[in-house]
């Protein structure tokens, strides 16, 4: 048995049985990548696919239990690689962060900037994507860090801590009616058309269930992934913004209204997540603690020392976290 052959098998696993891609993202080729498959199954006695032809169309139940362990190998062969790295240099290395539009544009750029005046020798990997794709990204080791608010929780074998907290703000034109309210109800809120957020980015679940709980149906006209947008069709006149209050620059939208909008809606939580058992290098560490300055090594040790999420939220259970 191969580290070649369980990398092969893991890649083929992540990209929904198609050799062809598996092999792209392992730079070779895809007769290659089908023969080790084979010697391995010869190998163990065990046909790990099913197949129609030359195609496979699903794992075996025990190919599961094989890549699952597979998946665990290459996971502390990561670690022994970070180890060595460690010690041959601590201040030098890659560090690739899955994150949503949201906090890539408005809560990153500062720390990444203070990150890369301490370690100029770390390259940054900036990943976007929707709130599952970046989990899927964590748990599949793609990405040492997920930064994101929705679908981390789907993900049982990532570690997952809270940052901070935050809510929204109401945006509108100059002059929009609701710039006369003396504070904001949902009623009034229901009654205009809405640009908002697509359904799992976000907090926009947070917005539907107050909704929901006031009876009411949100009058939705436009709905995206990116504040930027949103406030791009508020001032083209389409309808009322909701987006997340840190989403608001006062000195780019001086030409928009912000409206209060915390009261309305239940704060959604920021969280920084990592793969169980991931080995942490000095400098992953440090980038931790400039997003979330309660983030110290112990803390995240003892995080990462938890059997589950739910020994990982009691621990922070008593812990304040900042509003942004």
């Amino acid at each position: 048995m191969k580290l070649q052959q369980l990398r092969f098998l893991s890649a083929i696993a992540k990209h929904n049985l198609n050799i062809s891609e598996a092999a792209v993202r392992l730079h070779t080729s895809q007769p290659g990548v089908s023969k080790q498959i084979k010697l391995l199954e010869e190998e163990l006695g065990l046909e790990l696919f099913n197949r129609s032809g030359k195609h496979l169309t699903q794992i075996t139940s025990a190919g599961r239990r094989v890549i699952e362990r597979a998946d665990n190998i290459l996971q502390e062969v990561a670690n022994i690689k970070r180890l060595a790295r460690e010690f041959r240099d601590d201040k030098s290395g890659t560090l690739d962060i899955g994150t949503t539009h949201t906090q890539a544009r408005y809560t990153l750029p500062g720390v990444i900037s203070n990150f890369s005046k301490q370690y100029p020798d770390v390259i940054l990997h900036l990943h976007q994507g929707t709130p599952r794709l970046i989990s899927e990204m964590a748990a599949s080791g793609d990405v040492e860090f997920a930064v994101a608010t929705e679908a981390l929780a789907l993900f049982s074998d990532l570690v997952m801590m809270p940052c901070y907290r935050w809510n929204r703000c109401v945006v509108v034109p100059p002059n929009h009616p609701l710039c006369s309210v003396s504070k904001l109800t949902i009623k009034a809120l229901a009654e205009c058309p809405l640009v908002t957020y697509v359904q799992g980015l976000t907090g926009r679940g947070k917005m539907d269930q107050a909704f929901i709980e006031a009876g009411l149906e949100p009058n939705l006209v436009f709905t995206a992934t990116d504040a930027d947008v949103i406030k791009t069709y508020v001032r083209l006149g389409l309808g009322v913004g909701v987006i997340a209050r840190m989403a608001f620059v006062p000195e780019l939208d001086k030409d928009l209204v912000k409206i209060d909008a915390g009261h309305l809606f239940e704060p959604s939580i920021t969280k920084i997540a990592f793969r169980r058992g991931m080995y942490i290098r000095g400098y992953m560490y440090r980038f931790m603690e400039l997003f979330a300055p309660h983030l110290h090594r112990d803390l995240i040790d003892a995080a990462a020392a938890c059997a589950n999420q739910e020994e990982v939220d009691a621990l922070f259970s008593k812990i304040d976290l900042p509003d942004r």
